[in-house]
Parts: C-alpha cells; sequence; structure tokens
C-alpha cells in the first residue's frame, strides 16, 4: 500500500486558515513538549513510533473517522511507516507529513504587509515553525532583505517571481537563534550586506557598516538606520524606521515580550543598554510607527491578515516589558529565571561570524527546537 503525504505547505495552511486537523506525532514525549506543529484548530495526540513497532492497535479506538489524519516525526521516514500501519487499519485519509519537523523548521510563507507611500510594497517573510520573521522592501524594482534566514532560495525566488532585483541585505543584529543568510544571499545576488560593527568585532568577512544615521534607498523607499542604535540584546542590535512608517526592531522588542540580553553571556552588562533601548529610545519615536519584529512567540501575535505587526503606542500600553518603572524589577526579569538558551546558539553565533562552516545537514540540526530570544 502506497502511503499519501502531506507537504508542509499544505499544513502551514491549514494552520493559517484554522482548519481541522488530527495530528499524531511520533517522536519522543520529551521532543514532543519542547517543539511541535502548533494550531488551535488541531488535535494531538502522541505515540512514540517505537511504541507502534509491532503495530497500531493500542491507539486505534483513539483515531477519527471523520477527519484528515497527518502523522509528523522528526524527518518524514518514521511517519512513513505508522501512516502506512494506520491504512492497512482501515482508515482512508491517513497522510505522512513530508519532511518531517525538519522540513516545518525550514519554510518560509510570505505574507504582505502594506503598501508603501510611492507604491512599493513590504513583506513578512514567516517562518512558522522556528517564529522567526524577515523581510522583503520593494520599490521600483529594487528589494532589500533584512534578517534573512539560510533559506535563500525563497527570497530569490520571489524576488525574480516579480522581477525585482535584491540590491542590498542588512541583518539587525548578529544572530544567535538561527544561521542567516545574509551573506550566502548577497554573494548569490551580487547585493550589498550590511551588519551593525559592533557585532562585528570577530567576524572574518568583509561587510558595510549599518550605523546611526546610515541611509539605504531602495527604489523611492528610504530606510533610516536611523539605526536607532538600539543595543540590548546583543551589543550591536539595530533597529530602522523604513518609509517614516514602519519600524523593524530586529530581537529588541517583540509584540507580546521583549528580547533576552544574556545570549552573548552579558546579561548583567547589557541590562542597561536594553533598558535605554526600550524606555528612552523607543519612546521618542512617533506611536504610529508599526512594529515588525524578528520574532514571534505564540500564534496570540498573528493578525486577521497572518501578519505579526502592532503600532508602537498600541506595544507601550500592552507589552508587559515596556511598563516595569523600578529598575531593579526590570533587571530581574531579564535576568532570571530565562528560558533555556536555543539549542548550539554558540555554534550558530560562530557560524555567523564565518568561524565555522557547518554544512547543510548540520546547519539544520543546530536551528532544531523553537525560538528562545525573547523574555517570557
Amino acid at each position: 500500500m502506497s502511503v499519501k503525504t502531506m507537504p508542509i505547505a499544505d499544513i502551514v495552511k491549514k494552520v493559517l486558515n484554522k482548519e481541522e486537523l488530527f495530528l499524531l506525532d511520533v517522536r519522543t514525549e520529551d521532543a514532543f513538549h519542547d517543539w511541535k506543529i502548533e494550531s488551535d484548530s488541531f488535535t494531538y495526540m502522541n505515540v512514540p513510533y517505537f511504541d507502534l513497532l509491532d503495530g497500531v492497535e493500542s491507539i486505534t479506538d483513539q483515531l477519527p473517522n471523520d477527519k484528515e489524519i497527518a502523522v509528523v516525526c522528526a524527518k518524514g521516514g518514521s511517519s512513513e511507516m505508522v501512516a502506512e500501519l494506520i491504512s492497512e487499519a482501515g482508515y482512508e485519509n491517513v497522510y505522512s507529513v513530508e519532511g518531517g519537523m525538519k522540513e516545518w523548521s525550514e519554510h518560509l510563507e510570505p505574507v504582505k504587509v502594506d503598501d508603501l507611500s510611492d507604491g512599493g510594497s513590504v513583506y513578512q517573510f514567516i517562518r512558522i515553525g522556528k517564529g522567526c520573521l524577515s523581510y522583503m522592501v520593494v520599490s521600483k524594482g529594487e528589494a532589500v532583505v533584512i534578517d534573512a534566514t539560510r533559506m535563500t532560495d525563497v527570497y530569490k525566488d520571489f524576488a525574480e517571481e516579480n522581477n525585482w532585483k535584491i540590491t542590498h541585505i542588512l541583518d539587525t543584529h548578529l544572530h544567535a537563534d538561527h544561521i542567516s543568510g545574509g551573506r550566502q544571499l548577497a554573494e548569490e545576488t551580487g547585493a550589498s550586506y550590511w551588519l551593525p560593527p559592533e557585532d562585528a568585532a570577530e567576524v572574518t568577512f568583509e561587510y558595510n557598516a549599518l550605523q546611526d544615521q546610515t541611509k539605504i534607498q531602495a527604489g523611492n523607499a528610504k530606510i533610516d538606520v536611523h539605526a536607532l542604535y538600539s543595543p540590548g540584546h546583543t551589543k550591536g542590535s539595530t533597529s530602522f524606521v523604513v518609509d517614516d512608517r514602519y519600524l523593524m526592531t530586529g530581537d529588541i522588542l517583540f509584540i507580546d515580550s521583549i528580547g533576552r540580553p544574556d545570549l552573548a553571556g552579558k546579561a548583567e552588562d547589557w541590562v542597561a543598554d536594553l533598558r535605554e533601548t526600550l524606555y528612552t529610545r523607543y519612546k521618542e519615536l512617533s506611536a504610529e510607527l508599526l512594529v515588525l519584529p524578528a520574532h514571534f512567540m505564540t500564534m496570540d501575535e498573528w493578525n486577521e491578515d497572518h501578519t505579526i505587526a502592532r503600532k508602537l503606542g498600541a506595544l507601550f500600553q500592552e507589552n508587559h516589558g515596556l511598563n516595569i518603572e523600578d529598575v531593579s524589577e526590570f533587571r530581574k526579569l531579564v535576568t532570571e529565571n530565562l528560558p533555556p538558551q536555543p539549542n548550539a546558539y554558540q555554534q550558530i553565533r560562530e557560524t555567523n561570524m564565518g568561524k565555522i562552516r557547518p554544512d547543510k545537514e548540520e546547519q539544520r540540526e543546530m536551528e532544531v527546537g523553537p525560538n528562545r530570544c525573547a523574555v517570557r
């Protein structure tokens, strides 16, 4: 019996459209609870595949006959075996999720945020399995990519389909939770690569320095690296004001949280910088700026149009991390009881510095797991 498969793109559409799906995750219990495909409309069941090697009779009475059943594992192999056993047990709408959680980790979904004042546009690329957000700002046929992931073909294909030329690539900071595709994308497209110099002391490659008041042009769209030099998550963390309407905050400010300052081992040293950025520098900006962060934490942060964005003024009212008057309480929040650090974050930082060059499979393994860039 051939096993039917369901591509990750179909899973993503079901998440976005809030469609029902019965998801049987056959990874270990620890792996499932640490990181899984998430949707309020899905029904979940976790049974490790090694408990099903002798058959699925122990779970068939818990499987639905009136819903699609998708079986997921780490890479797509074990799920095929389990899906076949369930099909042989008489269930018709059973699918193995192609590529498993690794494919879920790498999928990028482009969503239009808004039009620019000159007729250009801003697009948000949602890496739904990791909570990473990257951006493309387009004007007059020129495109700037911000915080690119290592899946560079997605940006190139999207630009090519629309006859746009990628001219600049910017990283808001030296990332520690995922491998940046910035340099690779620059090499593949001939675009300029930009990085904050305060984060580049140990890099092994050439780059253009993102410094306060730098202005980068894409067609008629102006990106002010108002660079709102905004340290705190890293020493060089930099924010961008785009078209005087959008604030790209990197990992400093999220919709429902703020950035953690400990991923370079500098939590105590950088607390003051983080507070200065959030409570002084951002306070001086227009409350009407639409905040576009580099990560999201949960599906609750999504808007109805599937974007992750909120006006700065609203965040100063709603985001707990922006409303702690006591400095010692703020220090405690961002230095104690933090979530576990991202998987392999030291190796990821070294990769992003150019110090090590892991192959594709090693890079995939380094990025396994949830987003952990925020104070919770």
